[in-house]
């Protein structure tokens, strides 16, 4: 029984003597004070992300959105319900670009699946966030991409924008409802192009 003691105390002791360490090692005590400065949804939304790399091992498939695309949905809907919810939005349909065609050949002889990508903008809410953080600049315009996967479905993903609403300072409540209306645009054309829907 002492042994069993002796052996846990040791543990104990290991793990007390590596957590002081590491608070120092790391500096986590100045990261504890910073994080309290953030969007109270910043941290559950970084363990989220981290959770989804962790399992999939896909960084990028955990910062988009994406649904599959009904099948008896064409392309060419699929793209003009993307227009029309932008529009109804106020979103600039900026530019409508085909990466590849199905069934095409790249230069390597390879058959090609189809890749169009749809850039939308509210100038007005671009000019107050590049204003706020030229930082904010490299996300835009805002995009969705249609892919067909190798099976010949559909699908539709955007970015995730949640990170950059409350992934760092609490944005003033003009910012805030601005961007929640950019992300609930965002998801709206990519759920109603995905059935159909105008």
């Amino acid at each position: 029984m002492n042994i069993l003691k002796n052996i846990l105390s040791v543990i104990g002791g290991l793990v007390l003597v590596g957590a002081i360490v590491s608070f120092f090692a790391f500096n986590l005590g100045d990261k504890i004070s910073k994080a309290g400065d953030l969007d109270p949804k910043a941290m559950s939304l970084y363990m989220e992300m981290a959770d989804g790399v962790l399992n999939t091992g896909d960084a990028a498939a955990t910062m988009v959105y994406t649904v599959k695309v009904d099948e008896d949905i064409t392309k060419d809907e699929v793209i003009d319900s993307l227009k029309t919810v932008a529009m109804d939005n106020n979103m600039l349909v900026v530019s409508d670009t085909i990466m590849f065609r199905s069934g095409e050949k790249d230069v390597h002889g390879n058959t090609t699946r189809h890749v169009e990508i749809l850039a939308v903008c509210n100038k007005q809410i671009a000019r107050q966030f590049i204003d706020y953080s030229e930082a904010f600049g490299a996300f835009m315009p805002c995009r969705v991409i249609l892919t067909e996967d190798k099976e010949g479905n559909l699908w539709l993903s955007t970015l995730k924008l949640d990170l950059m609403i409350a992934g760092g300072k609490p944005l003033t409540p003009e910012m805030l409802a601005m961007a929640e209306k950019v992300r609930d645009t965002m998801y709206s054309m990519v759920d109603k192009a995905a059935v159909g829907d105008f």
